[in-house]
This record gives structure tokens, sequence and C-alpha cells, in this order.
């Protein structure tokens, strides 16, 4: 059986609160966000700048608790600005035999970065 690669958890646009170039590289994010989304710190996770198209790839740190803050350090500081909208993600290997009891963790905010849903499951999409 193969292992594969799914979703973990999910930040859905989440509002970038700052961008700090000569901060040593990373994204601190909300203590609370991060528990939400069961991303660790230090963990690898991947940035989609809603805004502006780009994607990159660094690692988490952990936010003031409760403070909304989306921090986006060192030189991908060039790939988002504060009001940015971003998508944060980690993945995580998951077993043949754990796929079928496999959830992720999916949270949605608000413009502030607070916590206004908790998800397992992306909705269906209606067709066009």
């Amino acid at each position: 059986m193969v292992n594969r690669v799914l979703l973990k958890g999910k930040l859905h646009r989440v509002t970038t609160t700052h961008s700090e170039l000569h901060y040593e590289g990373s994204c601190a994010i909300d203590e609370d966000l991060l528990i939400a989304a069961d991303i660790r710190e230090y963990e690898q996770i991947d940035i989609y700048n809603v805004t502006n198209g780009e994607r990159f790839t660094t690692y988490a740190i952990r936010g003031e608790r409760g403070s909304g803050l989306i921090s986006v350090n060192g030189s991908a500081a060039r790939k988002a600005a504060p009001g940015d909208l971003l998508i944060i993600a980690c993945y995580g290997v998951v077993k043949a035999s754990e796929l079928e009891n496999f959830l992720p963790r999916l949270v949605y905010v608000d413009a502030g970065n607070r916590i206004v849903a908790e998800r397992t499951a992306i909705p269906l999409q209606a067709a066009a």
C-alpha cells in the first residue's frame, strides 16, 4: 500500500499583519491559529498569497496568543505585504491504513484573523 501526502491543516484567507525583511526567516502566527490548524512551531508550511499569486515555503513560529498576528519574515517578506490575504497550509504523510479516517483541520477567520469556523472538509463546489 502507498502512503500519501495530504493536507493536514490550513488557515484560510488570513490577513498579513506584518512583513519583516530583517527578521530571521519564518512566519509568526498567532498561537491560537497554530493550535486550531494543528501546525507546530518550526513545522514546514506553504504559503499561497491570494492577493499577488506568490507561493512559497517557510516554517511557522509561535506568535502572541490572541493577537491575530501573521508576520511574514526574512526573504519571504518580499512575497507578502501587510493587508495581503494568505492561505497557510501544512501537509503530512498519512499511512494507507489511516486514509479512510483521516480528516484535515481547516480554519476560517475574519478580517482580524479571529476564528469564525473550523471544518474537516471543504464544501462541495457546484458545477457552473
